[in-house]
């Protein structure tokens, strides 16, 4: 087996100022080149960027006082450090560091994180008035890292690491390894993870999938044949919402007796990346950014786990599966299927937590152009609000044929009610900021009934 590195550019690293969100833009930048070469999967992925991106949040608010922090109000996370009093800070060399050192604990390549750590200090030692200034801050983020490092390792996430893995189901309907790799489920039990804000992985139940059944009549045979008839008449337009949304960390390549897996960015990391298209467009400040990156980490992080509870409680298995044994022997769906049952969709699910909430710092007619996916040749592509590009990722499922209609109508449903109650709990600004500052209030995005 080989590999082929498809690397995402990195930003140019510029002038990191604490006028900007430039700090934040280069570090989700690398940290995403950091995933996307170790191959980890979408859910630990999203754990991945929500560490760091809270750590960096926390380094910011004792410095801006218009901001309130998360602690007291995230599941497990208190007691963090404050600033020692009369003692100056550079609040972008703190942030800059807590981001680092909290991300090199939870990747492989760290050496990559060193790199970028190393040219932020360097540029933001010149904005530093004096050495003593310098070294407090960076003792300061190491500080705030250590404290979310010490919340991260008791989310279980280790412990789940020696759970038994699942090669498979044996009752009719259940998910059974798919082709090309035939490999054992990907995080089966990312249901024990510890949510952040959600009750619990359950809380918000999508609803079961489509009954399971061969025969011709059944509504699941329909809604298998509609997706093989639909698999045989693509759109070009089709075929490319399907690619520009795959996002898929390890895609296999068959060259003969030889198999390739090319690296890609995961369902988090795309939405990490309009988050810093939205953050630029609107020139946002450091502290802004920090805020939304947060938020929409968080959200990527609670809609995993949400929408895993559901996968391995349905366990429903995949179109291709079905579709083999029941319709067409030859048949194979436009995307290579990922390694996991079907139901709910979890692009579906991520992408509109992602959209609610930036919705929720944007408002909802933000129009952007999203070039995420330029480094593996596709065009980019226009959208006038982050809801609709969510719509249009959950039908990129469909188009691709690894999903059916309602894992992709349900894993909308389920997404968008992870983030309104997420937006109801969390609280970035102070009680007289939250109704001003913000383009959409949680109050315009009321929970959806189940």
């Amino acid at each position: 087996m080989m590999w082929i590195f498809l690397f995402f550019p990195f930003v140019l690293w510029g002038q990191p100022s604490l006028r900007s969100g430039q700090i934040l833009h280069e570090w989700n930048t690398v940290l995403t080149e950091v995933i996307l070469q170790d191959g980890f999967t979408p859910p630990v992925a999203s754990r991945i960027y929500v560490y760091p991106n809270v750590a960096a949040y926390e380094a910011l608010v004792a410095f801006n006082k218009e901001w309130v922090s998360l602690a007291g109000q995230l599941k497990g996370l208190s007691g963090l450090p404050v600033p020692s009093a009369g003692v100056n800070y550079h609040p972008g060399i703190v942030a800059a560091v807590a981001f680092a050192e909290t991300a090199k604990e939870l990747v492989w390549r760290d050496y990559l994180i060193d790199e970028l750590k190393t040219a932020h200090l360097n540029t933001l030692r010149k904005e530093t008035p004096d050495t003593t200034t310098y070294r407090a801050s960076i003792v300061y983020g190491k500080q705030i890292a250590q404290a979310i490092m010490d919340w991260a390792k008791k989310d279980n996430y280790n412990q789940s690491r020696t759970y038994p893995k699942v090669i498979g189901y044996n009752e009719p309907g259940q998910w059974v390894p798919t082709s090309p790799t035939y490999g054992p489920a990907v995080e089966p039990h990312w249901h024990t993870i510890r949510t952040m804000v959600l009750d619990s992985a359950s809380q918000f139940n999508p609803g079961p999938p489509i009954p399971f059944s061969t025969d011709p009549n059944s509504e699941f045979y329909k809604a298998n044949l509609a997706l093989y008839q639909l698999s045989k008449k693509l759109t070009r337009k089709q075929k490319l919402i399907a690619s520009f949304w795959d996002c898929n960390p390890q895609v296999s390549m068959q060259r003969g007796h030889l198999m390739m897996l090319r690296r890609q960015i995961s369902p988090g990391g795309h939405w990490i990346l309009i988050t810093q298209t939205a953050c630029k467009k609107k020139k946002l400040s450091l502290m802004e950014s920090a805020e939304v990156y947060a938020m929409v980490s968080i959200g990527l992080f609670e809609g995993f786990i949400s929408c895993w509870q559901e996968k391995y409680n349905s366990k429903l298995l995949r179109p291709e599966t079905y579709i083999t044994q029941y319709i067409d022997p030859n048949w194979q769906p436009l995307l290579e299927t990922p390694l996991f049952p079907e139901h709910t969709s979890g692009h579906s699910v991520i992408s509109n937590a992602s959209a609610v909430i930036l919705t929720h710092f944007f408002g909802k007619k933000f129009s952007y152009v999203d070039s995420t996916e330029m480094f593996l040749g596709l065009p980019p592509r226009k959208f006038k609000s982050f809801l609709q590009a969510a719509e249009e990722a959950g039908m990129s499922r469909h188009y691709g044929g690894i999903h059916y209609l309602p894992a992709i109508k349900l894993g909308m449903k389920q997404g968008r009610n992870v983030a309104y109650y997420i937006l109801s709990k969390i609280k970035t600004r102070k009680e007289e900021q939250n109704s001003s500052n913000n383009k959409t209030s949680a109050s315009l995005l009321p929970v959806e009934k189940k």
